[in-house]
């Protein structure tokens, strides 16, 4: 089972465009050390859309030569196309990622029954444990309780990111799985109460600036102490709102070279974090002691 802090990291790119490998090593050796229970590479905040896949598939095998044994990778292959998301997946697999992660095909608002033929045409096209992805605030497609629940049937589909940060909609996932069904949140500013209503973690883009304070905080809930995990994540409240001002990755992209693991660069149409708002996240990545 997946479970804790998982870091939905960034793709470092130079200038040109190109992903900056070097600084890809550093943020992985940093994420190691750093408590960190798993890492997500090419997914939405590691700019997977911008791209080829190609691209993705070097990102993925490269990757996993920097990570070897030390954490598990999981590996964003979603797509709104059920054939790429397949090829995707595939190489994930030829990759030796331990699971893929697949969001809800984006822009086509495919039905519930559509999603459900699109993920069981996924898991039986490929070996890999699959984990689920609602985030309907970007993909205007939302899967709901009773789909998760089909879908958790699947031998190979192990768990979900359910984005929407409602614990009403965990509530009701988790009445109609079992308990090895990995129900981890991509809502970083209520993964505290997620994991304390019976969640097991959250894959995080706060974790990429903090991650030994967001993964302390995740095992804190995870214990049941309530009280010292709400403390925690009060000490990082003003990341969850500010690392969201702009559409991610933009905030996360800027904190992370402030922090000195490359140039900031983003592919358009990402654009850089607008200068109204880089001096409050700079204070804030100073209070958390991440500068």
């Amino acid at each position: 089972m997946f479970k804790g802090s998982i870091v939905a990291m960034v793709t470092p790119m130079l200038g040109n465009g190109d992903v900056d490998y070097t600084q890809l090593e550093a943020l992985i050796d940093f994420h190691v050390s750093s408590g960190t229970e798993a890492l997500v590479i090419a997914g939405t905040t590691g700019e997977s859309a911008t791209l080829s896949p190609a691209e993705h598939c070097d990102l993925l095998n490269r990757s996993y030569e920097i990570i070897g044994q030390r954490l598990p990778m999981i590996a964003g292959t979603g797509a709104n196309s059920t054939a790429e998301a397949i090829e995707l997946t595939t190489c994930a697999h030829k990759c030796r990622a331990e699971a893929a992660l697949l969001v809800t095909p984006y822009y086509n608002k495919p039905t519930q029954q559509g999603l459900v033929l699109h993920h069981k045409a996924i898991a039986e096209a490929v070996d890999i444990p699959q984990i689920l992805y609602n985030v309907p605030g970007r993909t205007a497609c939302d899967m709901q309780a009773d789909t998760v629940a089909e879908l958790a049937q699947v031998r190979n589909i192990v768990g979900i990111k359910e984005a929407t940060g409602s614990m009403e909609r965990l509530a009701d996932i988790k009445r109609q799985v079992s308990d090895d069904f990995s129900l981890l949140t991509g809502d970083d500013s209520t993964t505290c109460e997620f994991i304390l209503n019976g969640g097991h973690g959250a894959i995080s883009v706060t974790a990429n600036v903090v991650p030994a304070k967001m993964a302390g905080m995740c095992r804190l809930a995870l214990e049941g102490k309530a009280a010292e995990a709400r403390a925690a994540d009060a000490e990082i409240a003003d990341l969850h709102r500010l690392l969201f001002i702009e559409s991610n990755p933009i905030p996360v992209k800027w904190a992370v070279s402030q922090m000195g693991f490359g140039e900031l660069n983003l592919r358009l149409p990402m654009t850089v974090l607008a200068e109204e708002y880089q001096q409050p996240l700079r204070q804030a990545l100073i209070a958390c002691g991440a500068l």
